[in-house]
């Protein structure tokens, strides 16, 4: 092999024995892979999957609680310092390699087990998320009766400690104290006690709660009939599904800063409070919140990008998405709050106590102020279809990034995609049979705060130690700038090699710091649970070290000859490392 060639390769420029033209035609399109059917299927994808239910439920409630606008400040510098590098990054790994999550860490065998943490992250993920997306089925057929059942409580399901929505607290003689610890309103009976039929903790998991299951069954079906064909189908779904939700936010918008006590709650969401900025624990609820948001480290962004056409110029695609899915959750900040400030201004209960987060702001709170306006039905089905389509574009991207893990590791399996997508679809059904009895919402809550609340941002640590330290931000960029066809500014290469990888440590420290044990309607989970939350998390985080573990076993030479050796020369063909 000439010394030139080999200089070349270690560059990372060119691999030995290829020329810039044949890697130009071997990136070309991949009929037998796929591509998107044009720019727009790719950025209206990554609009879905970005834009979830946590811009509605999450971000209003951390914004209102961690100094309203001054909450702002630190949110957009983190999303520009971190959440849009890191974006761009990822689009950049699939769209250069044109492969998906597992396949892609060839690329620096050592940490080859990143691909396969990804892989038991999203299954452990989608296969809850999906019952909670279930949640807005339930709610959606139940809106259509002529009175919302959550209206009143004169139901089966009602309990005396039921308060009909709409009773002012002094004609009760109750303080706002006694409201919230001994009334329930029929809200959040009918969530619990009707859909959820939940029970008194996570060690009585009960019987399977049958409405649930049909609502889960039929959720499954439509996710399958939308991902069958893979991107050829998604591409052309999300056309409807990624748009029609900021139709839905605009309308409940406009309805909602005409209601009577509006610009209350409104005023209590952006009021700035400047010395907020002072805590720490703010500046980790933006950081943890952009990233979560945004979703790095789940596969998903690598593998949309990777059906990329190849001279496709990701740059300004990754700062556009980021960008649209911060202004959607401060946008839905407006629609909820005008809505919480209407439902104050009808009970004579403050914002501060209406306002809340989660679960709890989706199917309790909200539902509660629906049934205050005109023609309560409406709304319902408006904000419900909403949340289920937010939540079915989110698992598209997953669900696509693991049947493209498996197509493109067994590449015969691409002739029989719609049946691997089935089979993966009924063992993710089976294994969310446990969400769907009467303590299901337990074991949801369980996964859903030890799962991947760690393991994604050690994802990401190790996908930037790879770009800017292993295989070297120059090389990299000089790659990205071959194949956009277009020079960078040294901020990406700052970015990449210490600002991004700094706050990512940070993150990573702080919620690791800040983590409490987890707890559902204020309700304790014994030890073994806790146990089984933190072996949900250790599970992916395991592959990591057990892959470099495996492949210094494997492999002659030094650690340094093992990582940058194999780099270099895998970097271009990720499956023939």
């Amino acid at each position: 092999m000439k010394m030139k060639e080999i200089g070349r390769a270690v560059e990372g420029r060119v691999p030995p024995g290829n020329s810039q033209s044949t890697l130009e035609d071997k990136w070309k399109d991949d009929s037998e892979r796929g591509n998107w059917g044009s720019k727009t299927e790719f950025i209206l994808s990554c609009l879905g999957y970005a834009i979830g239910i946590g811009n509605v439920w999450r971000f209003p409630y951390l914004c209102y609680r961690n100094g309203g606008g001054a909450f702002l400040v630190p949110y957009l510098l983190i999303l520009a310092l971190c959440g849009i590098p890191l974006f761009f990054m990822e689009t950049t790994l699939g769209q250069f390699a044109s492969t998906s999550c597992v396949t892609l860490f060839r690329i620096c065998p050592l940490f080859k087990g990143t691909g396969f943490a990804i892989l038991i992250v999203n299954v452990i993920c989608t296969v809850y998320y999906n019952v909670i997306i279930s949640y807005p089925i339930y709610f959606l057929v139940m809106s259509l009766r002529s009175r919302l059942p959550w209206e009143d409580c004169d139901h089966e399901w009602n309990t005396d400690k039921c308060l009909k929505i709409g009773t002012k607290l002094d004609e009760m003689g109750n303080s706002t104290q006694n409201h919230s610890t001994l009334w329930k309103t029929p809200a959040d009976e009918f969530f619990h006690h009707k859909i959820l039929q939940i029970s008194d903790g996570i060690e009585s998991p009960g019987t399977i709660v049958w409405e649930l299951l049909l609502c889960n069954v039929a959720s499954w079906i439509i996710v399958f009939l939308c991902i069958m064909n893979g991107v050829k189908s998604v591409g052309k779904v999300v056309y409807f599904t990624a748009t029609f939700p900021f139709v839905i936010l605009l309308v409940l918008f406009v309805r909602g800063i005409t209601l009577p006590g509006a610009w209350e709650g409104i005023r209590f969401y952006i009021s700035p409070q400047w010395d907020q900025l002072l805590n720490i624990k703010v500046w980790a609820d933006a950081a943890v919140q952009i990233f979560y948001s945004l979703g790095p480290g789940w596969g998903g962004i690598v593998n949309m990008a990777s059906y990329n056409r190849f001279h496709n110029n990701n740059k300004w695609d990754s700062i556009f998405v980021p960008t649209v899915n911060c202004g959607t959750s401060i946008f839905a900040g407006f629609v909820v709050f005008s809505v919480l400030g209407f439902m104050s201004h009808k009970t004579g209960v403050p914002v501060s106590t209406v306002a809340t987060g989660g679960p709890g702001l989706a199917f309790v709170t909200y539902p509660e102020a629906i049934t205050m306006l005109p023609l309560p039905q409406l709304w319902a089905v408006l904000f419900f279809f909403m949340l289920y389509l937010l939540g079915m574009d989110s698992l598209f991207v997953q669900i696509e990034a693991l049947i493209s893990s498996v197509t493109d590791a067994y590449p015969k399996l691409r002739k029989h995609k719609q049946c691997v997508t089935g089979l993966s679809c009924f063992i993710m059904f089976l294994g969310s049979l446990f969400c769907v009895t009467n303590g299901g919402m337990y074991v949801v809550q369980l996964l859903d705060w030890y799962a991947a609340s760690t393991s994604v941002i050690l994802i990401c640590i190790v996908e930037i130690l790879i770009v800017g330290w292993i295989y070297d931000c120059t090389a990299f960029i000089r790659d990205l700038e071959f194949m956009i066809e277009e020079k960078l500014h040294v901020w990406w290469k700052v970015s990449w090699k210490y600002t991004t990888p700094s706050i990512l440590m940070f993150i990573f420290v702080t919620t690791v710091a800040f983590n409490s044990p987890v707890t559902y309607n204020g309700l304790k989970y014994p030890d073994w649970a806790l146990l089984v939350g933190w072996f949900a998390a250790v599970a992916s985080m395991i592959c990591i070290p057990i892959g470099v573990v495996h492949t210094l076993a494997k492999s002659r030479g030094t650690l340094i000859q093992v990582c940058i050796l194999k780099v270099t020369c895998s970097l271009y063909s990720p499956s023939s490392a």
